[in-house]
């Protein structure tokens, strides 16, 4: 991808001790590269060694946060050789670690579909401010693959084993609304209000030391995604296998054709 594109696909703004990184895609409801996982994370990365930034918010261009990877873009691994698949995890594992990584929290303003690695980023975030009519799926099963960016370890730990079974088998949406009677989001905000709320909440940080929220958000991820790191590396083991399979490949064309797989 030209460097100029990757640039428009991954925006980064810094103001008022507030990072905003923006995934630019509109048009394919901010579908992500594989290169664009670096992209992200070292933006993750940079802001947070900025030592104005108070917080990072991760958001979407348009109606929508992140409808996964761009399938429709020649970013499918189907064909692809082991090291590029190998690049691929490692580039995806890397935008995650970022996240939670971190040393100040990161925000979701999550509007319209928060899908596939897009729920996986999402999820990862330390707090998670969803529109109304926002919503979280994980479709990975309908192209032969397993949910991956760490998704089941971060879900699991919010809303635990039968809702994570349940999104990641049955692959139906779940609704911003019932996210936060789960207690999966911080804050539920109208439509087209994400950000601007996500916005309130970062400024709500300005009330306790840099230091003290740094600690704690490495005590609360401690105590609740302590197995991400090795659930990463499971990922990294598995999907590659997965995308060998028959069922990948036909799921993959039925995507890109429109239709319901053949399995």
């Amino acid at each position: 991808m030209p460097e100029q594109q990757l640039q428009q696909l991954v925006q980064q703004e810094i103001a008022d001790n507030l990072a905003i990184i923006t995934l630019h895609n509109p048009d394919k409801r901010n579908a992500l590269t594989h290169t664009a996982f670096g992209e992200v994370a070292k933006a993750i990365t940079d802001a947070a060694a900025e030592r104005s930034v108070r917080a990072i918010v991760i958001t979407g261009a348009g109606a929508h946060f992140c409808s996964g990877l761009d399938l429709t873009a020649g970013e499918s691994l189907t064909g692809a050789s082991d090291e590029q698949i190998k690049m691929s995890m490692g580039e995806l594992n890397a935008m995650i670690r970022a996240v939670v990584e971190a040393e100040v929290p990161v925000i979701a303003a999550v509007e319209g579909a928060a899908a596939g690695v897009g729920a996986s980023l999402a999820l990862a975030c330390d707090l998670v401010v969803a529109a109304r009519s926002a919503f979280f799926v994980l479709p990975f099963g309908r192209i032969g693959l397993l949910p991956d960016g760490g998704v089941m370890q971060t879900l699991s730990a919010s809303l635990g084993r039968a809702v994570t079974m349940r999104m990641a088998l049955l692959q139906q949406p779940l609704p911003a609304p019932a996210a936060q009677s789960a207690g999966l989001l911080a804050e539920l905000a109208d439509d087209g209000a994400a950000l601007a709320v996500a916005r309130e909440c970062a400024a709500v940080l300005h009330n306790s030391s840099p230091e003290a929220l740094a600690a704690t958000k490495r005590g609360v991820n401690a105590a609740c995604l302590g197995q991400l790191s090795q659930a990463l590396e499971d990922e990294a083991v598995q999907q590659p296998k997965l995308l060998r399979t028959d069922g990948h490949r036909e799921g993959a064309q039925a995507f890109v054709e429109r239709r319901a797989p053949r399995f």
